[in-house]
């Protein structure tokens, strides 16, 4: 499957939102961050707010590093929500989407006050109603 974007380049405001994330919660792995924040976003009934984000960090993955096992199901994931807001399916667009979910989701996680471990991660997972208890 085409992936959205073939390098990934975060903004410096996101990766250090990541460093504050890898601290509390002692996942000491970007990329399975950047997954549970891409995720995290797209369970939003919002769409991300179209917003310039720059790529300005020295935080840089590639589409794979960054999907891992979860590489297609992230594309699928990322084409029907495109869809479902209403989006055309344009290789630009996916990929701008797929930008402003990230950032999205890393600044939900990072701002974020009851998550303070890991285990909190999972509780979202499980919780749809994206509030965590304890």
């Amino acid at each position: 499957m085409e992936p959205p974007v073939n390098s990934i380049k975060l903004s410096q405001t996101a990766k250090d939102q990541l460093v504050k994330l890898k601290r509390t919660t002692k996942i000491d792995r970007w990329n399975v961050l950047c997954r549970w924040a891409f995720f995290r976003s797209l369970a939003e009934a919002a769409p991300p707010s179209l917003v310039p984000l720059p790529a300005d960090s020295n935080l840089e993955m590639s589409w794979q590093v960054f999907g891992g096992e979860l590489a297609d199901l992230a594309i699928l994931a990322l084409r029907q929500r495109c869809y479902r807001d209403g989006l055309a399916l344009t290789p630009e667009i996916v990929a701008q989407q797929f930008r402003l979910h990230l950032h999205r989701g890393i600044g939900y996680l990072a701002g974020d006050p009851s998550l303070r471990k890991i285990e909190h991660l999972t509780a979202l997972a499980i919780d749809r109603s994206g509030s965590i208890e304890n």
